[in-house]
């Protein structure tokens, strides 16, 4: 057992008198780094029954952002709070939260040497943890986690030092291709990456120099021996409203999956900021846990969605172009004369999924979260002549005119023939791609034909597996509407698709298809 109490709280007294022996959240205390030749602060928060007895803990690096400090963890990340919460409900293990000051390092070593920040994370830095507090201190209990260039960090780290490191969660990683490296613009490049990798003031292929390869995760990731790497436990997550970082996480998850690197890789709605990296926390705080335990992961938080029973009168067959269709109604509908809005939905849908779906839309309904709408499921030959068939099941049933009231949902192989549908016809305020087999070459050729009245007028919403087939596809897709500015909503979740992968994102889903209907 190391000895901790005597000295700990010696060192504490010495650097603020203030603090009482009770005190377990501790802010912006710091050592001396013989590497840097200064001080280095860190704030650190042990589990709430830390001072209680003398038991070991696992460790978490919590690695801040460019500009940020070793508070903003505590501050804005509310980590404290949150995983407090998750032990007591016992989500989590207990664990020390070690958050260093990380000044505008990127966490390597600067080219010249002469801010070494890295060798004073490895050989100064987690020493000084190890024999300070009470952690167990193997590379199975050392985790990291960070958001931006904390999320560059938390990855560098563990790759190039995985006898350290057992896991790790990249956020919202602050990471370039060659491409957008080359082309930063050179004021903000010089400060931001010149300045630690080489080649300050230079322009194009020059600024990709041998010290920026032996950084780059994108490099190592392509490296022939991975065998060291293949035991690191890594969990990327990213926001679909991120700028430049949306192609290079995307483009560094291809690489990934390419290389056979396991890994988890989410994308969820948000942007670069705080709001986004707490929302990641839960499943980020399970993910290291079970890796902690050596258990495997235990999968994303589902959001339980009771279905809403279905009466008798909803269900609704008919005959369209000489084609039998099924449609559901609203539980209200025989009892009003009102016009609805409706959602169209593209699959190969058995009985009780196309019943699933409504179940679940019927839910969202009675809970107020969304307006009600007519779902009416296509074939792909009743997609193939929809211009034909959109009258004539608007006559028959009780919509609402306008493309406003109209959503067109595609999923797996019918996702492409959505899409063309959903762009050409300029008939619907929103397509959702869901699980959908799209190829980056076909996608960018219809991406690059949409017309600027449908850009305006169609709301897009792709979600994909993570381990999908079309994981690339779906990923190129989500990269070229970036690039011709095209407002869209993009999701990675959990999972290799299916109907019940796609069922549990028909929440979100219906909720961004109710909101287009009344925008």
């Amino acid at each position: 057992m190391k000895r901790f109490l005597l000295p700990y709280f010696v060192f504490l007294t010495f650097l603020s008198p203030l603090i009482a022996q009770d005190v377990r959240i501790i802010e912006s205390v710091s050592f001396f780094s013989k590497i840097l030749g200064q001080d280095v602060k860190y704030s650190i928060c042990l589990p709430e029954d830390y001072l209680k007895g003398n038991r070991n803990y696992p460790t978490v690096y919590l690695l801040h952002g460019l500009g940020d400090d070793e508070t903003a963890w505590l501050e804005y990340g509310q980590i404290s709070q949150i995983a407090d919460k998750a032990v007591r409900e016992k989500m989590i293990v207990p664990m020390i939260y070690v958050m260093p000051q990380g000044f505008r390092s990127y966490y390597v070593n600067d080219v010249s040497g002469t801010f070494r920040y890295q060798d004073m994370f490895i050989q100064e830095l987690i020493p000084f943890v190890d024999s300070h507090y009470r952690t167990i201190s193997d590379r199975q209990h050392r985790a990291t986690m960070g958001y931006s260039m904390g999320g560059f960090g938390a990855l560098i780290l563990p790759l190039k030092n995985p006898n350290i490191f057992g896991s790790c969660v990249p956020l919202s990683i602050s990471i370039r291709t060659d491409q957008q490296y080359m082309k930063e613009d050179s004021a903000g490049w010089n400060q931001q990456w010149g300045r630690i990798f080489g080649g300050v003031g230079t322009l194009g292929k020059d600024r990709i120099t041998d010290y920026y390869n032996q950084n780059n995760p994108f490099k190592i990731a392509s490296l022939n021996d991975l065998s060291k790497q293949s035991r690191l436990k890594i969990y990327i997550a990213n926001g679909d409203d991120e700028q430049t970082l949306c192609r290079s996480n995307e483009e560094l998850h291809m690489q990934f999956s390419d290389n056979k690197i396991p890994h988890e890789y989410r994308v969820l709605n948000g942007g670069h900021e705080f709001a986004f990296w707490r929302a990641c926390l839960p499943n980020a705080l399970n993910f290291i846990s079970d890796a902690f335990n050596s258990k495997p992961y235990r999968g994303d938080i589902e959001l339980k969605s009771d279905k809403g029973k279905l009466s008798g009168k909803q269900k609704l067959i008919l005959t369209v172009s000489n084609e039998p269709a099924v449609a559901y109604l609203p539980d209200e509908y025989d009892r009003t004369s009102r016009l609805y809005p409706v959602l169209y939905l593209a699959g190969n849908f058995s009985e009780i999924q196309q019943a699933s779906i409504a179940e679940l839309i019927n839910q969202k309904v009675e809970r107020n979260e969304i307006c009600p709408m007519v779902l009416f499921f296509i074939s792909a030959n009743t997609l193939g002549q929809f211009k034909k068939i959109l009258p004539e099941v608007e006559e028959k049933l009780r919509i609402r005119k306008g493309y406003r009231f109209r959503a067109l949902a595609g999923t797996q192989e019918l996702a492409i023939r959505a899409f063309s549908t959903a762009f050409n016809q300029e008939q619907f305020s929103s397509c959702i791609l869901t699980d959908g087999f799209l190829d980056s070459d076909t996608i960018s050729k219809l991406i690059s034909e949409i017309k600027p009245k449908a850009r305006d007028h169609t709301a897009l919403f792709i979600d994909a597996p993570d381990k999908g087939r079309y994981s690339d596809g779906n990923g190129n897709a989500h990269i070229f509407l970036r690039d011709k500015d095209i407002s869209h909503e993009y999701r990675v979740r959990e999972g290799a698709g299916g109907f019940d992968w796609f069922l549990t994102g028909l929440p979100e889903i219906s909720v961004f298809i109710s909101n287009k209907f009344h925008q």
